[in-house]
This record gives structure tokens, sequence and C-alpha cells, in this order.
């Protein structure tokens, strides 16, 4: 009788774990300056794949992409870290300006399809460049009967300062919100991009964030940082432009004194359980928030802190003038696995008697993606474990002699089992 009690209490502590699990998402927007054609940089994409590898953004957005050659060498370079990773379909611009040619400037999306489905892509057309909208779905359990969806706009907005240019910006926009007018009020929506936007008070971010109320998709900034950014040190943790002071690498050298870079997201995503945005996540990557940054080089000992080291730092600096934003996104669905064998993403390594250390090994593709939780027999967890490497270690010595049991919450197997016998 205590055996069965023990057993249904274990079954039914993993249930409520299961119901109770939240996936996050990390996404990041980065201008990728004149990619692979901007070589003032030699072999430049090591730097990316640093930043890559290092983050490993579950959504990852770009402009400034040159060519196919330069979108299919990225998702290489992804796909090295994951084997997940997929993009979408590389389009030229449609839209061009009378005066230059835009198309070697385009937008791209790169997703991990294992959470991820591409459901379609669409160009937005505008008077000087694309906006490209992806849609995706989530690769949930439930996407049959409740399919969780995610539109995603990625855009480079026109550049410089000026009245003219100013109201160039606004047109595209007000092209972007016709199209978007259409969309269902309670439209999952992630509006990314170069901006170029010196101040909150441009019309065309006034009419991103709608503070007229007309439009159906109203976008908010998730880090909650409206305001004069331009010279303006006091908004230096949200700065993203540029990394550079020296000239001849390639894009602007103005110093550290610009936010050009944004991902908004639409306002039902601050209370929408099945996918939001997660507060505090909103982040410049490479950005210290040192006030010493103003104007500075990225990879300056005036940029350091202890959130980026120098070697992030300085991979940013030669890769491009600008720094990516990211944020996390939550869902309370539970994702669809694969029905590989436990063997295929998680096993232990020798025997499960164990005395002082139990060892895993992990599937490559799962690594940093996971955690584990330990379970003793009466269904109560007494560790958790997040996973950041292929091959870990876990101290088993400070547990009770027993049986114990290894699961998580994003992958469905058949708990393992070990044995701790002091």
């Amino acid at each position: 009788m205590i055996k069965k009690l023990c057993l249904t209490v274990f079954s039914c502590a993993l249930m409520f774990q299961s119901l109770n699990a939240q996936e996050n998402f990390k996404l990041m927007f980065y201008n990728v300056l004149n990619f692979p054609l901007g070589n003032a940089v030699p072999n430049r994409l090591q730097y990316l794949e640093l930043v890559l590898d290092d983050y490993r953004p579950d959504i990852f957005m770009v402009c400034e992409l040159n060519n196919l050659n330069g979108a299919n060498t990225i998702l290489s370079s992804l796909q090295f870290i994951n084997s997940d990773y997929q993009s979408a379909t590389f389009e030229l611009n449609t839209s061009d300006d009378t005066g230059s040619n835009q198309n070697d400037l385009q937008q791209l999306l790169y997703y991990d399809s294992s959470k991820f489905i591409l459901e379609s892509q669409n160009a937005v057309t505008t008077i000087f460049r694309d906006f490209n909208h992806y849609r995706l779905k989530l690769n949930s359990i439930n996407q049959g009967s409740n399919p969780v969806i995610l539109d995603v706009i990625v855009c480079h907005l026109k550049a410089s300062q000026g009245v003219d240019n100013q109201n160039l910006r606004l047109q595209m926009v007000n092209d972007l919100t016709a199209y978007l007018n259409s969309f269902p009020a309670n439209s999952n929506v992630v509006l990314a991009g170069d901006f170029n936007v010196y101040t909150s008070s441009e019309p065309a971010f006034q009419e991103i964030i709608d503070t007229a109320n007309n439009n159906t998709i109203k976008f908010i900034d998730p880090a909650n940082r409206i305001g004069s950014w331009h010279n303006n040190s006091n908004y230096i943790d949200v700065m993203t432009q540029s990394t550079r002071t020296q000239t001849g690498l390639g894009g602007s050298t103005g110093g550290f004194d610009d936010r050009f870079d944004f991902i908004m997201t639409s306002s039902i995503m601050s209370s929408n359980p099945e996918l939001s945005y997660v507060d505090g996540t909103y982040d410049v990557y490479g950005n210290n928030e040192n006030p010493t940054c103003y104007n500075q080089e990225i990879n300056s000992s005036d940029c350091s802190g202890t959130d980026f080291s120098f070697n992030i730092r300085d991979a940013l600096y030669n890769f491009s003038d600008h720094l990516p934003v990211t944020l996390e996104l939550q869902t309370n669905q539970s994702l669809s696995v694969s029905d590989n064998l436990v063997e295929d993403t998680i096993s232990i390594v020798g025997t499960n008697v164990v005395d002082e250390t139990l060892k895993l090994k992990i599937k490559g593709s799962l690594q940093q993606q996971i955690s584990l939780s330990i379970f003793n027999s009466l269904g109560q967890a007494v560790k958790t474990i997040n996973v950041d490497n292929t091959l870990i270690q876990i101290d088993a010595s400070q547990l009770a002699a027993g049986i114990y049991y290894i699961t998580s919450s994003k992958f469905q197997f058949e708990p393992l089992k070990f044995i701790v016998a002091h």
C-alpha cells in the first residue's frame, strides 16, 4: 500500500510539473552591417559565430544582409551550434527609392525549428525598403486545436537626420500600419529592426506606439525607455550604436551615443499567457550600462562591466557598428517533442548506482536548452540542474541513500532512475 502511494505521489508530481511548465524563447535582432560584402575587417564571420554561440537565440532577426550567399553562411554557422536552426526564404527587396539602389540591404529571420514552424512569409512594400513579415506557429502539443501564432516583422527604416528623412520613415511606417490593420486586434506581433530614430517624438515612432489610438496593432517598448535618446547619456542602457570611433572598419564611427535598434511587441503580449514577453529580459547585448561608455568604443575599458566580457565586446566591435537587441518570450503551452528514445537525448554514463557523483550525457542540440529535475521516491523535487554542457556531473554526496528519478518538463520520456548508496 505504501509503495503504491509513493508511486502515485511521484506520478502526480511529474504531472503537476508538466502542467505548470513555462517555456522561454530567446529573441535577438542584429544589424549585421553589410554582410558579407563589407570586408573591411577580415574574416569577421568568426566574431558573429562567437556571439551566436554565446547567446543561442531561438529567433534571430537581421538586417543589412546583402545576398543569398550571406544568408546561407549565417545559417550554416547557426546549424553548427544547433542542427534544428532553419531560415525563412531569402528575398530581395522589391522597394527602392528613386535616388539609389537599396537592393543590397535585406532582412531575414532564422528560427529553431524544434520550437517554431514557419507558416508563411510576405513582403510589405514601402517607398524605401520592404518590411518582411514572417508568421511562426509554436510547435506545441496542442497546435492542432489551439495554435499559438507569432507574427514577426523585421525592418530597416531610412537613415539620417533631417525632416525629409523623418518623413520617409513615417511613410514607411504608415505602409506597415495599413498592412497590420487587417490583423486581429489580439495578434501576437513582434516588430524588430533598425529604426534609425533619434527621439521618441519622431512621427514614425509615434505611429509605431500609436499615440493617436487609430491602429489595430499598438506596439509597446518592453524596455520602457521612451525618450530623447540621441546624444543623451541618461539612456546609455538602451544605446546600440556606434560601437566604434575608428574609421576604416565600415559603418558609423560616432561612438556609443544612439538608440537605433529595437524589439517592440504588440500590447496584447504584455499579458497573454500563451505568449508574452518576460519582464526585465529586454537587453542590449554587449552593453554593460557603464556611464563612461558614452561616445566610446564598445571594446574599450570605458565600456567594461560584469555582464559582457572584453572578448564578447571585442567580437561585437569587429563585426558591426551596431549592438544586437535581445528579449525573452514565454508560453504556458507544452512543446511538441519527437519520439526519440531517451538514449538519444539524455543518458547515464556508467553505473546508475552512485556514491558521490552521477554523470549524464546530453544530446548536443539540447545543451543550454533544458533543465533537469531530480525527484526522490516520494515524488518530492530535491534538486534542479541547469544543463550547460553535453557531459555534466551531479553531486549526489548530499542526497540521502535511496532511489531517485531524473526528468525534464520540456521532454516527455520515462524518468531516468539512479540509486544513491553511501
